[in-house]
């Protein structure tokens, strides 16, 4: 009798904080202290993936387990993974779709990938791991969730997001990161929004990454070739990052894999800067009251 392969959450967590000025991961959100990356462990879980893979730094080891023991207990199915042990040492890290590469050898079988210090929403987690599907014999098939840009932009500022373009059948047909997106109001127009890279004018209701996915492992495997190939060319790069958006969609655009665009009503919350604590802290509140809440302001990601 074959088993079933365990589907894992991979939760990135390997980021420096820079803007935040120390560790965002862990910082405190709600009830007891719990920070963003609980309440996606908890729901998660709620969904039946109880698998917890971490992808963190060495130096964040220790406060990681210990947090993530006090606030889930012993019992916790949890695998700490080392982003800045795999591959060339640097300051910077190497990017998500590294990040997700570098947690290969702890993995068989699917995962649901996100950003530790990013919320989806109350029903984001279920339903992106609802999508996870190991078909055999047939083209590899991913899902993401298509966030409504219009709910994940902040008052004032700018970001970066993925735009993402879907076909007739609802799949990923591009995906452009775009930089620069903005509110920006005016008499004859009201409130339009606008892409500085590339520049252009964006609906509300334009789909876009929030960087949460649910992955066979093959397009894992997949990952691990656009790695090596990456490194090859900027292995001496102090700056230049291996991004999972763009390393996915390229394996899209080859034929090696079907991404499925699942649309999302939920907002988006996230720590950037330390001025989004308080933001996300009365977001998270609201949440526990069953209210709706607004997206967190963020600078550009």
């Amino acid at each position: 009798m074959t088993t079933e392969p365990v589907i894992s959450l991979l939760l990135l967590a390997g980021g420096l904080g820079s803007r935040f000025g120390g560790t965002k991961q862990l910082a405190p959100v709600g009830p007891q202290g719990s920070a963003i990356l609980d309440h996606s462990i908890r729901e998660a879980a709620l969904a039946g993936v109880t698998r917890v893979v971490v992808i963190g730094r060495t130096d964040l080891d220790r406060d990681i387990r210990r947090h993530l023991m006090a606030q889930h207990g012993d019992d916790l199915d949890l695998v700490m993974v080392h982003q800045d042990a795999f591959g060339p040492a640097r300051a910077k890290p190497w990017g998500t779709g590294h990040a997700v590469v570098s947690a290969h050898a702890v993995l068989d079988g699917p995962v649901v990938v996100l950003n530790a210090d990013d919320h989806y929403g109350p029903t984001g987690i279920a339903r992106i791991a609802s999508a996870v599907a190991e078909p055999a014999g047939q083209m590899p098939v991913a899902a993401m969730l298509g966030f409504r840009l219009g709910r994940t932009l902040p008052a004032t500022g700018t970001v970066s997001r993925g735009v993402c373009r879907r076909d007739s059948d609802g799949r990923l047909a591009g995906l452009v990161e775009t930089h620069g997106i903005g509110r920006d109001s005016n008499e004859a127009q009201g409130e339009v929004i606008r892409a500085a890279d590339p520049p252009g004018e964006l609906s509300p209701e334009t789909p876009v990454s929030m960087n949460i996915w649910a992955l066979p492992l093959a397009a894992i495997e997949a990952l691990r070739e656009q790695w090596m190939a990456f490194h090859d060319e900027h292995r001496y790069s102090e700056t230049s990052e291996f991004l999972l958006p763009e390393a996915l969609d390229e394996q899209r655009a080859v034929g090696r894999l079907s991404i499925q665009v699942l649309d999302t009503d939920e907002d988006w919350i996230g720590i950037t800067n330390r001025e989004d604590l308080e933001v996300a802290r009365d977001a998270f509140a609201a949440l526990a009251q069953g209210r709706a809440c607004s997206p967190v302001d963020e600078a550009d990601r």
